[in-house]
C-alpha cells in the first residue's frame, strides 16, 4: 500500500522544519513584464499567456522549494487559459513534484456520481497523467457525502488526500458556514462529517488524510475547530492579502508543530509589486523565507 498523503505531509513538515505552503495564482497582468514579453512570439493570447504563467511558476517553484512544504495551485487561474492553461497547470504540478514539493490541487470540486468519480480519477489517480497528479486536492462538501466517497475510494488506492472546506477565509464565509442549525454553526456540523470521513484514512503520525480548510481570517473559529478536529489537518489559508497575519493560526497547530500548513499566495507571488521590477525573483525569496520563519516561531518549539 501506498504511504498515506498523511505521513507523507508530517515527514516534510518535520524533514524542512516548515509549515508554508505557496499558492500559485498565476495573474497575468501582474506578472514580471520580462516573462510576459518572452512570451510573445506565441501564436494566439491564450497560448502567450500560458507560456507566461509556465515560466513564472517554473521559477516561483525554485525560489521557494527550500522554505514550503508544499505548493497550491488553483485550477481556475489555469482553465481561464482553455486548453493551454490547463497544460500550465499540469506543468506546475510536474516542475513542484520534480523539485520535492507536495501539490495540493485547488480544485474545489463537489459533484455526485460518476461526476465526482471522474473528478477524483482525473486529479488523483489518472494512470496516463502520473507526474501531473496532485498529492491532495481542495474539496466543497456542499452536496455531502457522496460527493465526497469517490475521493476517499481513490485516496486508499493512492496514498492521496483532501481537504475539505470547513471554515473558508473570505469575507462572506460566515453567510453559510456561520449559520446556525440545531444549536451549532454550520460549520460545526461540516467539522462533523469531516472527522467521520477522516476515521478510515489515519497515518502513522495520528493525522488522517481527509483534512480541513480553516481559514486564518476567523481564529476563533479555527481555535474551536481544531478542538473538534483533533485528528484533521488544517490547510489555512488568509495569511498575507487576506490580511491575517502568523500569529493568528498558532491554534492550529499540535505541541509537535504538526497538524498544520499555512497558504500564502499574493504575498509571497507578487511581493515585488511592480512588475517592471528587475529584482522580482529576490523579493518572492524573501517573501517565502520570510514567513516560513514567522510560522515557525508559532507552530511550537519542534519547527525552530
Amino acid at each position: 500500500m501506498p504511504t498515506p498523503f498523511a505521513d507523507r505531509l508530517a515527514e516534510a513538515v518535520r524533514a524542512k522544519r516548515s509549515a508554508l505552503v505557496v499558492g500559485l495564482d498565476p495573474q497575468l497582468d501582474k506578472l514580471p513584464l520580462e516573462l510576459r514579453r518572452a512570451a510573445q512570439s506565441e501564436p494566439d493570447a491564450r497560448a502567450r499567456a500560458a507560456a507566461a504563467i509556465r515560466a513564472f511558476d517554473a521559477a516561483v517553484i525554485e525560489l521557494v522549494a527550500p522554505f514550503a512544504v508544499a505548493v497550491k495551485p488553483q485550477s481556475g487561474f489555469y482553465e481561464r487559459w482553455g486548453a493551454p492553461g490547463v497544460a500550465a497547470y499540469e506543468h506546475a504540478v510536474e516542475r513542484a513534484r520534480a523539485a520535492g514539493l507536495l501539490v495540493v490541487g485547488d480544485i474545489k470540486r463537489g459533484d455526485i456520481g460518476t461526476t465526482a468519480a471522474a473528478y477524483a480519477e482525473g486529479h488523483l489517480a489518472a494512470p496516463e497523467q502520473a507526474a501531473a497528479r496532485a498529492d491532495a486536492v481542495t474539496l466543497n462538501p456542499l452536496l455531502g457525502s457522496d460527493s465526497v466517497a469517490p475521493f476517499l475510494k481513490i485516496m486508499t488506492a493512492t496514498g492521496g488526500g483532501c481537504f475539505v472546506l470547513v471554515r473558508t477565509s473570505n469575507p462572506s464565509a460566515g453567510e453559510l458556514q456561520d449559520l446556525r442549525v440545531d444549536g451549532r454553526a454550520l460549520h460545526e456540523h461540516v467539522a462533523e462529517l469531516v472527522h467521520r470521513w477522516g476515521e478510515g484514512h489515519l497515518g502513522a503520525c495520528g493525522y488522517s488524510s481527509v483534512g480541513a480548510v480553516v481559514g486564518a481570517t476567523a481564529p476563533a473559529e479555527l481555535r474551536r475547530l481544531r478542538a473538534l478536529l483533533p485528528r484533521a489537518w488544517f490547510l489555512v489559508p488568509g495569511v498575507g492579502a487576506q490580511g491575517a497575519t502568523a500569529d493568528d493560526v498558532a491554534a492550529a497547530f499540535d505541541g509537535q508543530g504538526l497538524g498544520a500548513i499555512v497558504n500564502s499566495s499574493r504575498g509571497i507571488l507578487y511581493a515585488y509589486g511592480d512588475a517592471a521590477a528587475p529584482a522580482w525573483k529576490d523579493a518572492v525569496r524573501a517573501a517565502a523565507r520570510t514567513l516560513r520563519d514567522e510560522l515557525r516561531r508559532v507552530a511550537q518549539p519542534a519547527l525552530r
